[in-house]
């Protein structure tokens, strides 16, 4: 469940529009249906097909980098490119960009439900990460393009309930179908809801091009795509290979200089997709260093939750889908009150405080064995998480667009939200590194201590790589056999355990982040 629900500053895309064209109320009332379903699209995508993770591993015998791969060369694409897709809009027709978007992420849905080994799955994955890159950014543009200032405000709330409504039902019907019939369908359920969008925009959504767009910056893309991949490319296959293997040691290399060179250009071109100068603002930087901390922790930490639920808890994939629904549900209930939080108390205290009340429920995420009630050891947990989401991310959106004059309103929130999601893709990966080392460490520790019969050991020492995932044979006594299980359900637990404290500390120095740059009265910086 890479993200669940609203990320910062999707809201602030929409209120940076321009003036909108004279549209009539039924092409208005279409161009928000429009926006709502090229949302959910998205949405479904990032938390259903976590939930589907443990079968996809299981049907195709894949290892647990396997599964990050399928995961992270969607978010990598999706990442990159996310700023990019804004500047094709405007340049190109934000309907036209929306709907090639929405093509592309349709039929490579396809592609992924088609596919019968890893390879196939993750490349389609990331042509699906391309799709979205110019779907995601396009259903908000469609809004700010369509719906005049004064109509903004209800159409941002239409969007937001309908949101909210996908992100709580998407998880649940995803996992009934992945359980009750297959996980393909965590994929196909997004052909039709493509197809209609089509036909929506084709027929019923005006065209519009944004006033004196920049260039497209095709050196900034690159460089960034190349970066972010060769870090995420070592964390994910080290365990495997080792840091010592080359390839390991070249992708670091190609990943920090990428990065580097990346930043050094786009200082210097004259549209650069991530304007440096914005930095420049103590606020901004302090936000955008508040969201790189938080949701990498909150990334990171609820891609492996499905995995301990079902894997080792033993859920099924609905009931893995539901266990997130107090978190949505805490969010959408205090979304109001949370953006009144900045006008009462200014912006630091909330940004200090809810990432703090978020470090407490990641802790207490650390908590559970490997055989614990989901009531009394994972739902206090998660609400308590949901809590201190709720009071960061509206006050969070408000710093970003008050950071910055309005004419860059939309620029700062588009980099905002790139920003959480590079956050999560490079999580993934570490927090992979991180549970597998602990996860072999304690499982050899486990494994020496029971005595078991040596072939029996030999087979599951071949299937380390896929952490809980892996099958224990059960042609050995049932005593023997449950013992073996429960060495390797306790060795992922204490890897869990590292991957939630090191999401607590993450938590706690975004509350710091936001001590030091944030101020504590934030004046809006206007044009003039």
């Amino acid at each position: 469940m890479s993200q669940i629900g609203k990320l910062p500053c999707e809201e602030g895309v929409i209120l940076s529009g321009a003036a909108a064209p004279r549209c009539s109320a039924p092409s208005r009332r279409w161009t928000l249906v429009a926006a709502i379903l090229g949302s959910s699209l998205a949405f479904i995508d990032g938390t259903v097909v976590n939930v589907a993770l443990p079968a996809i591993q299981h049907e195709m015998n894949a290892t647990t980098a396997d599964a990050q791969w399928i995961v992270e060369s969607y978010a990598l694409f999706l990442a990159s490119l996310l700023l990019v897709g804004g500047v094709l809009g405007d340049r190109f027709g934000r309907k036209r960009i929306f709907m090639f978007g929405t093509g592309v992420f349709t039929l490579a849905s396809i592609a992924c439900a088609l596919s019968r080994t890893v390879e196939p799955l993750v490349a389609a994955r990331a042509i699906q990460g391309v799709g979205a890159a110019l779907l995601v950014p396009g259903s908000l543009a469609l809004i700010s393009a369509t719906f005049p200032p004064a109509e903004r405000g209800a159409a941002i709330g239409t969007w937001s309930a309908f949101s909210g409504i996908t992100a709580a039902v998407g998880p649940v019907m995803g996992g009934f179908l992945v359980e009750h019939y297959s996980w393909i369908w965590a994929f196909l359920v997004n052909a039709p809801i493509g197809a209609v969008l089509l036909a929506i925009c084709a027929i019923k959504v005006p065209e519009s091009k944004g006033m004196g767009a920049g260039s497209i910056d095709v050196p900034g893309a690159s460089l960034v795509t190349v970066g972010l991949a060769g870090l995420v490319f070592a964390f994910i296959e080290a365990p495997t290979r080792g840091w010592a293997a080359t390839p390991i040691w070249v992708a670091i290399i190609v990943g920090v200089l990428g990065l580097l060179v990346f930043v050094r250009v786009e200082m210097r071109v004259a549209s650069p997709m991530l304007p440096m100068k914005l930095f420049r603002e103590r606020n901004f930087a302090g936000a955008n260093l508040l969201t790189l901390l938080l949701y990498a922790a909150l990334g990171g930490s609820l891609f492996f939750l499905p995995l301990n639920l079902i894997q080792v808890q033993g859920y099924g994939a609905t009931v893995a889908g539901a266990a997130l629904l107090p978190f949505i549900a805490i969010m959408f209930v205090l979304s109001r009150w949370a953006g009144g939080l900045v006008e009462r108390f200014g912006s630091k205290l909330p940004l200090m405080a809810g990432p703090v009340i978020a470090a407490v429920g990641f802790a207490m995420l650390a908590l559970p064995s490997s055989e614990s009630r989901y009531w009394s050891a994972f739902f206090p947990a998660i609400c308590i998480l949901g809590l201190g989401m709720s009071v960061t991310v509206a006050p969070l959106t408000t710093t970003v667009m008050n950071a910055v004059g309005k004419e860059l309103a939309g620029t700062a929130s588009g980099i905002n939200n790139a920003v959480s999601r590079t956050a999560a893709l490079l999580a993934i990966a570490l927090f992979g590194l991180v549970l597998t080392l602990s996860f072999n460490a304690t499982l050899d520790r486990q494994l020496g201590h029971l005595h078991a019969p040596a072939k029996l050991v030999s087979d599951v020492e071949a299937q380390r790589q896929k952490l809980a995932g892996m099958v224990v044979p059960n042609d050995y006594p049932k005593a023997t056999v449950a013992a073996v299980k429960h060495a390797v359900n306790v060795s992922f637990v204490a890897g869990f355990r590292w991957v939630m404290m090191i999401s607590a500390a993450l938590a706690l120095l975004s509350a710091v982040s936001a001590w030091i740059f944030i101020e504590g009265k934030q004046a809006k910086r206007n044009a003039a």
